[in-house]
This record gives C-alpha cells, structure tokens and sequence, in this order.
C-alpha cells in the first residue's frame, strides 16, 4: 500500500528532528546503555557475592563492586535525566522555529485551513510532544537491551531459564505493540480536540466586542467549551489503554517470573545451580518481564508521534529564492508587466501592465475583490506572480539579494501588526535600526508623535501600556515605514482608520515631490484625488490608468467610490 502524503510528511519531520538532535540522543543513548549495563551486573556480583558468604569466605571485593555499580547506576541515570531534558527543550525549540517559518512563510493562507487557535496549540502543546520524540526513542533502545541482556543472562547461567521465558515471550510482545497503536490513535485524538478549543476560543477573544454586544456571552462560552467532553472521553482513553496494557503484561510477567525461579529451584535441588546464581536468575527474570518502564517509554514515543503528525499537517510553502543583484541608484521607477496572481484557484490579477514613474504618486482603486492588496503585495514581492515580472529602477525583484530587496521597499498596513518592547522599537521594527531620531521624525510625519508624547514613558512606554485607536495604530505603522524609507513605500489602505482632517495632512507630506516612489491602495476619493495617477483595477484587469479628474467622468469609475462610501456609512 502507497503511504499517505501526511505519513510521507510525518516521518520526514520525525527524521529532521532526530537528525537535530543526534548529538544529544547519541549522547543520552550511550549514559542509558551504560546504567542498563550496570544493572545488567548487578544480579551476577549479588549472586557470587551470596555464594562466597555462604561458604565463609572473603566476599568484601564482590561487595564493593555491588556497591560500585549501584553508584554508578545511580550517577549514570542522574546524568541521562539532565540530558533528556535538555534534549526535549532542545528539539521542542527547534520545532517550534522550524514550524513558525512555515506559518510566517504561508502567511494569510495558513490561517484558513487551521485557524489561529488551533496552530497556536500545534505550536505550543504539538511542539511539546514533538519534542520529547529522540530522547524517547534513544531511552527506548538501550532500555531494550535490560530484557534482552537479562534473557542472555539467563541463558549464561542456564539455556533452560531461558528456554522458560522465550514460551512467554511473544506475548509481551504483542501487548507491547497493541500498547503503541492505541496510544499513538488516542493522543492524536486529544491534541485535535485540543486544537479546536483553542481555535474557538481565539475566534472568541478577537470578536469579544460583538459577542458583548449581541448578549450572547453564554452561548460563546458553551460553543467554546463544547469540545470538552470529547477531550476528556480521549483523555481516559489513553489512560485506559496504558492501564489495560500494564495489567495484561503484569498478569503475564509473573507467571513467566514465577516459572523461570520454578526451573531454577529445581536445578537448584539438582546441584546444577548455585544460590548465588538462583537469586541473579530470579534477578534476571525479573528485569527481562519488568515490561513497566518500556510500557512508558512506548506510550511517550506514541505521543511523540502523534504530536509530530500535527506539526506535518502545517505545509511547508517553497522557499522565495534571492538573487545576488543589488540596485543600481535610480529614482524608484516601478514596472509590472504581464502580471498575473491567482489564489485559491482563482485568478486575482490578469496580465497587468503598470509602470510607476519614480518620485510619482499612483493611487489603486477598484470594488472590493479586484486584488489591489495582492498586487500591493506583488510590488513589493511580498508574494510572487504566478506568470510575468516586478521590476524596480530596471531590475527583476526576483534578482536582488533580500537585504537589498527589504531596504529598497517599505510597507504600511491597513492593520499594522506591532512588534518590539516600546513604542519606539516597534517604530524602528525592521532589517535595520534607524536612529532615534529619524524614528521621532518619521513620527511627526505620520501625525503620531504627539499622542506618544502623551503616554506615561513617551517613547519607552511599553507597547502593552500604550492603549491606542485604530487610527492611532495606523499612524505607527506609517510612522514604521517613514522611518526606514527607502524608494518605494508601499501603502495598502493604510489612511482608511484616519480622521479627515489627519488624512490630508499626511496625505501633504507624502506627496511632496522629490520623495520615494508611492504605491497606494485606496478607497476615498480624496486620496485617489491627491495621487499623480490612479490605476483603476476591475475584475484583476487593469482598466485604466489616468488622473483621477479625467477618469472621474466615467459613471462606472465614481461608482467605486459610492460602493465604498456607502460601505463606510
């Protein structure tokens, strides 16, 4: 049978990480075989230990070395701890940053197919599990070796003790593997649930103003909570399933001991066997059905596994390639040609030819849908066309080095996302740190910097003490993209939260001429007004490019902004 692509994707993923952590399991691999091998001693010194007391003779060498070898069990064991939990958070970091540049990398389309909540919880709770995969596996081996040792021991001191085990044998290892395929079902079942819990409940916090608003504060909590029996119903099964496993092998585990001192006992009485060597048989016996601390080990690998099959799940978009070019000095000139961008199946943008003067303002327009945020994002190569090419001052985006790429073009959001400390590192948020006072003067530009000056700290005051509007967010995101320059700012409806009044000042300031080259995305008149052009985007087509006073004649054209103003009221 063809393997799944999610099982492909699956042992790919376990792959990488054990590959990441080889070092570390390597390491934990070789202190748990010595102390397995220290246990492994331990019956046969005990054993001749007991036969030289028993014919009065000097036993305190064989002492010593009993004593030597559970000190050294104990250090060893003590040392494979500190490894394994460094190992776990090791791998467990790893992952966590593996997966987040995938989600960083897929952008808006990683959110439909999962949701916030739920790759937060991959990221969070599936990471964790993920994580403890290569110490798990690398304590599982050597922990194999106590069983098989001890049968090797058992056949050193007699092969029937161990032709009396190996009738059990199978038995064990049946319930073993059952134990690893029920595990491995239920902790996947318990991570989903937790996952749409989560995703309902970060669907709930972002809308917590419309659930206030409809009264409907019961009815979200139970749509939240409503997983939760499903969760616990996983939960004991799992249990269910270690308990039901531990007891069927503890059933069998004492018969197959039982048997083994039976047989000793009788070799015993024949003379075959010494006491010595009857109490490491019994030893022996015991730790090759001491099936416990694999039992746990196997459940821990299980979970692993299914923790890792929800990290898989998170697909892995191709990597933008960069080229070596940097940009030769030039006004900022912006050229799309034959530009086509499809999403989800759907062309967005058809063969679209623009150029963009440099130092020139261009306002895009057109009815909700048409792509003028995909092309926005096109021009800046936040994404790639799926057919023709972006050009700045004559040269393929695909071409430039990501340094250049990313100092060349700087962005403003309709919703900026802020990131750092303090107001002022999320101001100069970016490749590279302007100075202070680019930053305070890109602030003034934006029309932000008095109301930070208002805040307890100004500058320093922590983002998270620094309540602000929709239109005071924006104005820091413009202020972000002032302060990095550059010469080509990309605006995609990064006015539309502004007040009239603090729109047309802006608006003033960016339009002076001799400035970067200009890219807005707009939905007011007034904006496209201010433009030196406006592209006029409808149905991915480019249907026309002009003044906005010439183009304003068209009935269909005025129409785009009656929508959005009808919209807005």
């Amino acid at each position: 049978m063809t393997p799944s692509p999610d099982a492909d994707a699956t042992r790919a993923l376990s792959r990488a990480v054990l590959r990441h952590g080889s070092p570390r399991a390597t390491a934990l691999f070789a202190l748990s075989t010595a102390a397995t091998a220290a246990g492994l001693l331990l019956p046969a010194a005990l054993g001749r230990a007991l036969d030289l007391l028993l014919a009065r003779e000097d036993a305190t060498r064989w002492v010593v070395w009993c004593a030597g070898l559970v000190l050294l069990s104990a250090v060893l064991e003590g040392c494979a701890g500190v490894v394994s939990g460094t190992l776990d958070a090791g791998s467990a970091a790893w992952l966590r940053r593996r997966v987040t540049g995938q989600v960083l990398a897929l952008g808006p389309r990683a959110a439909p197919r999962f949701g916030g909540g739920d790759l937060v919880a991959r990221l969070v709770g599936g990471a964790a599990q993920a994580g403890t995969g290569p110490a798990a596996l690398a304590a599982l081996l050597a922990e194999l070796a106590l069983p098989l040792g001890a049968l090797v021991a058992l056949g050193l001191v007699d092969w029937l003790l161990a032709a009396v085990f190996l009738t059990g044998a199978p038995v064990l290892a049946l319930l073993l593997r059952a134990l690893a395929r029920d595990t491995s079902a239920c902790a996947a079942e318990y991570q989903r649930e937790q996952g749409v819990i989560a995703a309902a409940l970060a669907e709930a916090v972002g809308g917590h103003r419309t659930i206030r608003a409809a009264g409907a504060e019961e009815r979200e909590a139970a749509r939240v909570l409503a997983p939760l029996p499903r969760l616990s119903r996983a939960g004991h099964a799992m249990w269910r399933v270690q308990g039901r496993a531990a007891a069927q092998a503890l059933t069998v585990a004492p018969l197959l001991n039982l048997g083994v001192v039976a047989v000793a006992g009788l070799l015993l009485a024949r003379h075959r066997l010494t006491v010595g060597e009857v109490l490491a048989a019994s030893r022996y016996a015991a730790l090759a059905t001491g099936v416990g601390v694999l039992v746990g080990r196997l459940a821990a690998l299980s979970r692993a596994r299914a923790g890792t099959a929800r990290l898989a799940e998170v697909p892995t978009a191709p990597a933008s390639p960069h080229g070596t070019r940097q940009l030769p000095q030039g006004p900022g000139r912006l050229e799309l040609r034959g530009v086509t961008a499809r999403r989800g199946g759907r062309t967005v943008l058809d063969r679209v030819d623009l150029t963009v003067p440099g130092g020139t303002t261009l306002a895009v327009v057109g009815r909700s849908g048409t792509g003028k945020s995909l092309l926005a994002e096109v021009a800046g190569r936040l994404a790639d066309p799926d057919a023709g090419e972006v050009l700045l001052d004559g040269v393929p985006l695909r071409d430039l080095t990501h340094d250049a790429l990313r100092r060349a073009v700087a962005y403003a959001f309709e919703r900026p996302a802020l990131f750092g400390t303090t107001v002022e590192d999320a101001l100069a948020f970016g490749l590279d740190r302007p100075p202070a006072h680019r930053v305070r003067e890109a602030a003034r530009t934006a029309r932000a910097d008095a109301f930070v000056r208002r805040l307890p700290k100004g500058y320093d005051t922590p983002l998270a003490d620094a309540p602000r509007s929709g239109g005071e967010s924006q104005r820091l995101g413009l202020a972000r993209a002032f302060a990095h320059g550059g010469r080509l700012l990309i605006l995609d409806d990064a006015l539309s939260s502004l007040d009239t009044v603090t729109e047309r000042q802006i608006s003033r300031s960016l339009l002076t001429p001799g400035g970067p080259t200009r890219l807005l995305v707009a939905h007011r008149a007034a904006t496209a007004a201010a433009a030196d052009a406006v592209a006029w985007l409808d149905g991915g087509r480019l249907r026309a490019v002009g003044p906005h006073a010439e183009l304003w004649r068209e009935p269909e054209y005025r129409a785009v902004f009656g929508d959005a103003e009808t919209v807005a009221k």
